[in-house]
């Protein structure tokens, strides 16, 4: 049997015995739970997940509640989750589900990639475990799994040669669209578990046999990308107002950027700006500085506790006075979240 035909039969084989059965979106064919899920594994490991899935099911159990919402809502239920484009395209794509697909969700990969957030690799696993269409999927872990396996030496970040291991990964799929929940979920299990970005357990691989990268002995020497992230730094003052009431001045971020539609302390360049921002305030204290790591930068953040008359505020800032527990129900940026819990 050629060795590309056995690799769909041998994985599924191997999930149905040793693959993962116990996470919450799994066993459902429910459309809704696997989006959802899907949205927020993304750039994101299954632990941290775990908490959020089952929080934002309970508050929002079905597409309709989760459109109605307000955003944000939805943001602060995905606060800490980061990167909150997913959270607003989450909110987007719920509400387009609700007008324009009268609740529910289409069936095909290609109607799926129509909604907002929504990308070829997670349309296919959309339509694959709810659908069984027989469409692959190509994440990162898929990507490292399938260049072993195949032995694809091309550069991954040139999007040509993305395309073709793509074109691969739809000649591997079982045959049987049965088979494609549970080769699907066997093909990113493989690549969660065994095929690791920096070790390979050749050894209870199930598909070793068919893999170019093993007989080759050298598994890591896959995927290629030669690509790096060129990654920035910029230096954040963070401005506390704190009243006589122990209240909080918070903002709200501008729709797009770092921390987009989320609240937070105001911001500033420099200690200079902050200092003249807040006229009559008088400083309290210096807090720790720390950095912030995002995915294209660090964040050096300087937070400068002021106190202010009651009530008073700049006559031409937006924003609004909120109690501690206020200001944490809202949608806030990890870091201003863990600054408010601890001082």
């Amino acid at each position: 049997m050629n060795s590309s035909k056995a690799f769909a039969p041998a994985l599924v084989q191997w999930q149905r015995s040793h693959g993962r059965h116990d996470l919450p979106w799994q066993n459902t064919q429910d459309p809704y739970r696997v989006w959802l899920s899907e949205i927020m594994l993304q750039q994101t490991q299954v632990s941290t997940v775990l908490d959020y899935y089952t929080r934002f099911l309970e508050r929002f159990p079905t597409v309709q509640v989760l459109a109605a919402a307000h955003q944000d809502d939805v943001l602060a239920l995905w606060s800490g989750l980061g990167y909150y484009s997913r959270a607003r395209n989450l909110h987007k794509c719920a509400q387009q589900v609700v007008s324009d697909w009268a609740g529910v969700f289409p069936t095909t990969a290609a109607q799926l990639q129509t909604l907002p957030g929504i990308g070829p690799s997670t349309a296919a696993a959309i339509a694959a475990f709810c659908f069984q269409e027989r469409v692959a999927i190509l994440d990162g872990n898929v990507k490292r799994v399938l260049s072993r396996v195949l032995g694809y030496g091309q550069d991954l970040a040139v999007s040509a040669n993305e395309k073709v291991l793509w074109a691969h990964a739809q000649d591997m799929l079982p045959s049987r669209a049965a088979d494609m929940p549970t080769y699907t979920q066997a093909v990113m299990d493989l690549g969660a578990t065994l095929c690791l970005p920096r070790s390979a357990q050749c050894d209870a691989c199930p598909v070793s046999t068919h893999c170019a990268a093993h007989a080759q002995a050298q598994p890591l020497a896959y995927p290629v990308k030669t690509k790096r992230l060129v990654r920035r730094s910029e230096v954040w003052w963070l401005l506390w107002a704190e009243d006589a009431k122990g209240r909080l001045w918070l903002e709200q971020r501008p729709q797009r950027g770092v921390w987009a539609g989320l609240f937070s302390l105001p911001v500033f360049s420099s200690e200079k700006e902050l200092l003249e921002a807040w006229p009559g305030g008088r400083v309290q204290a210096y807090l720790p500085a720390w950095v912030h790591v995002l995915t294209h930068k660090d964040l050096h953040l300087h937070p400068v506790q002021l106190q202010v008359h009651v009530g008073q505020a700049p006559s031409d800032w937006q924003g609004q006075w909120l109690t501690r527990s206020q200001a944490l129900a809202l949608g806030l940026p990890a870091p201003i979240r863990k600054l408010l819990e601890g001082v």
